[in-house]
């Protein structure tokens, strides 16, 4: 497990357990998961025995209090870490990162002392969370939410589906948004976060859906029907702040969707490069080709520029600055360069490049959905676009 010594003045830990902590990681992503991708491809999930060593390592903790058993890393080791673990299958960040970016953010921030005294234990051991937000009717479009939280005694019932959630067909918490007002409110007042157990009766996970890329990951709609919960399952014991707690959350996750996304960029690089250097033509390794080094270099002034914005994105984060439009502009930058970068390392492989025996065709299609879940590309200019607008009116120029 992580261990926090001297906490530095912007929380976390102290700079050399991180330091020590990062290269652990570093070595363990490259020594155990990046031999172990097959395995999880093959077996369509993270095994037990690796899901046993994440939990092990503490990596279900890091972004959780101390005090609740976790490490309390601050945004930016939080960030990187992400980064260093997403250099290998995307799977292994998507088991962990219900719980460390979104979850445990959400009631850190929100939840109530019970609440929190409650479940981020429960996070930090490794009980896999999902995140439900989405719907078959909406995605962004809060006031289309069908799912309801209707009052019942001293309760509540919901009835609903959700769509596209991650690790659903795994977890055993839910974070669930669902409207408490018939009728849409200002400010997306009439949606509520609840926090439950999902083995209660009336909770229904369907197939894991059939995806294009990221194998070992799964997706699953959350079915809904009469779900009695309890009172206090309303995050922050207030109704009428799910939207505004979901929209917390979303920086955390997107900024993780960008450590993703620039971690594995490394990974594809590396790749490009290491069949450059191996692959000949002519005579010569066409590493030396001057149109195979154009696009090499591109991915990697690309990938500089990702790493400095998300360190900074992190880094403002970490202050306590509002970096709304910060994280935005940060994910939607990394993801697109990443397919960039992805579509290049096909490039470079040329007709090995369309082969599933090859990498380059795999990270390809890992890479594609960066840039539509936590918010799509389009939705992330939307948001960047309205906060300068606003901000710009503000200043009365």
């Amino acid at each position: 497990m992580l261990e926090v010594n001297a906490v530095p003045s912007d929380g976390g830990m102290d700079a050399e357990s991180y330091a020590a902590f990062a290269e652990q990681l570093r070595r363990y992503v490259r020594e155990r998961l990046v031999p172990a991708e097959k395995e999880v491809q093959e077996l369509g999930r993270v095994p037990d025995a690796i899901l046993g060593e994440l939990r092990e390592m503490g990596l279900f903790a890091i972004t959780t209090p101390e005090e609740f058993g976790g490490a309390g890393m601050n945004v930016s080791q939080y960030v990187e870490t992400v980064r260093l673990l997403s250099y290998a299958l995307p799977a292994y960040r998507s088991i962990i990162s219900i719980n460390i970016g979104m979850v445990c953010s959400a009631l850190s921030k929100s939840g109530t002392p019970e609440q929190r005294a409650h479940w981020l234990p429960r996070i930090a051991a490794g009980d896999i969370a999902c995140f439900g937000l989405t719907e078959p009717g909406s995605g962004s479009d809060a006031a289309a939410m069908q799912t309801t939280a209707t009052r019942s005694g001293n309760g509540y019932v919901l009835n609903g589906t959700k769509r596209y959630i991650t690790n659903a067909p795994f977890a055993r918490i839910g974070l669930i948004m669902a409207r408490t007002s018939k009728e849409p409110l200002p400010k997306n007042a009439h949606v509520s976060a609840f926090i439950i157990d999902m083995d209660t009766p009336g909770i229904t996970i369907g197939p894991p859906d059939r995806k294009m890329g990221q194998a070992g990951s799964q997706i699953a709609d959350v079915i809904m029907d009469d779900v009695p919960i309890p009172a206090d399952a309303l995050v922050g014991g207030e109704e009428g702040k799910g939207f505004q707690i979901a929209m917390q959350s979303l920086d955390n996750g997107r900024l993780s969707v960008a450590a993703g996304a620039t971690g594995y960029g490394r990974r594809i690089l590396d790749t490009a490069l290491r069949y450059a250097t191996e692959r000949k033509a002519f005579g010569e390794p066409i590493a030396n080709f001057q149109l195979i080094q154009a696009m090499l270099a591109d991915s990697e002034a690309e990938l500089y520029a990702s790493e400095c914005m998300l360190a900074d994105a992190a880094a403002r984060a970490t202050a306590g600055e509002d970096v709304l439009r910060k994280a935005a502009a940060t994910k939607m930058f990394t993801t697109e360069a990443c397919g960039r970068i992805a579509d290049r390392c096909v490039q470079v492989h040329g007709g090995a490049g369309y082969l599933a025996e090859y990498e380059a065709e795999r990270f390809f299609r890992d890479c594609r959905i960066y840039r539509i879940y936590e918010g799509t590309t389009q939705i992330m200019q939307l948001v960047i676009a309205k906060n300068m607008l606003r901000e710009f009116a503000a200043r009365g120029i």
